[in-house]
């Protein structure tokens, strides 16, 4: 038998050894999770399409708080859901509205928790869509204006990052300009830049009460059969003075992770979307996989292809796992 020189398993053969030689890893540091605020009082709702998360009022985000911190979970993405809505999404941008309280409850409570903000129209519109109509389209100009009231309110009210993720062409640089002229220059901006039209969001969107009244999302949101264009997109979107850029979705999409985290040279956070929580939850409820061993080993292949920031629902059981050196 000739000599064997290399032996990959010599380095195989060990938890320690596995541990010290891996090539990718994961923190709580890394880890953003997204919470559903919701007007009134005294609510945690169970939202029924996605098994485990609930719908909160700003009076029961300490629980949640406790329950992050206790395993260092320390971010939030915040996404609201107003009393009331209107064409204009009017809602969204009020000093007193859902996000902007939450905001101010969150920073005086629990300050240590760091506080980021979607910014999007769709869950305050009464159509659902993610800015001004003209007709039945959406005008990309017209909404600008908007956004940018809604990025300044959210600002005002102590958010600590925004998420604009209306996909609106020239959004970035309309909301950073805003955010300078106001003295808000050390706001970072974390851009959906890459943010495909995707089947994966229908949880989401019933957690939110967000789904179109009329039509869809494609004259916005990308062609998921385009790779360049996302690309091109992670890199206007810096020009435009985004500080770190998102890929939406996460497991469908790591080609395109892998090829916008090889361009930019921000760092770039992937959502794990709503539609892929759903899918492990119901599996592992019938028995079809471990949950715990899927969760971690799609969360390593998110960060392998190059996202350096991970938003998901399982953040907290991620980072718990993290702890007892399960994954990691």
């Amino acid at each position: 038998m000739a000599e064997i020189r290399y032996r990959a398993r010599r380095l195989r053969g060990s938890d320690t050894l596995r541990r010290m030689v891996r090539e990718t890893r994961i923190s709580q540091d890394s880890l953003i999770y997204p919470v559903f605020v919701k007007a009134g009082k005294n609510i945690q709702e169970p939202i029924s399409a996605m098994d485990g998360q609930y719908r909160y009022s700003v009076d029961r985000l300490g629980s949640l708080y406790e329950q992050l911190l206790k395993v260092g979970v320390t971010k939030v993405l915040f996404f609201g859901l107003p009393e009331e809505k209107d064409p204009q999404g009017s809602g969204a941008y009020q000093p007193e509205g859902i996000i902007q309280t939450a905001l101010r409850y969150t920073a005086a409570h629990y300050p240590e928790m760091f506080r980021i903000t979607d910014v999007c129209m769709c869950a305050y519109t009464s159509h659902g869509h993610c800015g001004i109509l003209e007709g039945e389209q959406v005008d990309n100009d017209k909404t600008l204006p908007y956004l940018a009231k809604i990025a300044l309110s959210h600002a005002e009210a102590g958010a600590q990052m925004l998420a604009p993720s209306d996909m609106m062409d020239g959004r970035v640089g309309f909301i950073r300009h805003a955010l300078d002229t106001q003295d808000y220059t050390a706001l970072p901006i974390m851009a959906y830049a890459v943010k495909y039209c995707s089947a994966f969001y229908s949880p989401f969107r019933l957690a939110v009460d967000s789904t179109p009244a009329f039509g869809d999302r494609k004259t916005y949101q990308m062609d998921y059969h385009n790779k360049n264009e996302g690309i091109q997109a992670a890199l206007q979107a810096v020009q435009e003075g985004a500080d770190l850029v998102m890929v939406k979705p996460a497991l469908a999409y790591l080609d395109v992770i892998q090829k916008v985290a090889e361009q930019v040279r921000v760092p770039v956070a992937a959502y794990s979307v709503s539609g892929e929580y759903a899918m492990i939850k119901a599996a592992a409820k019938a028995g079809y996989l471990d949950e715990a061993q899927v969760i971690g080993e799609s969360t390593v292949g998110i960060f392998r292809a190059g996202a350096r920031i991970l938003i998901s629902y399982f953040a907290r059981e991620i980072a718990g796992w993290i702890a007892q050196g399960r994954i990691g």
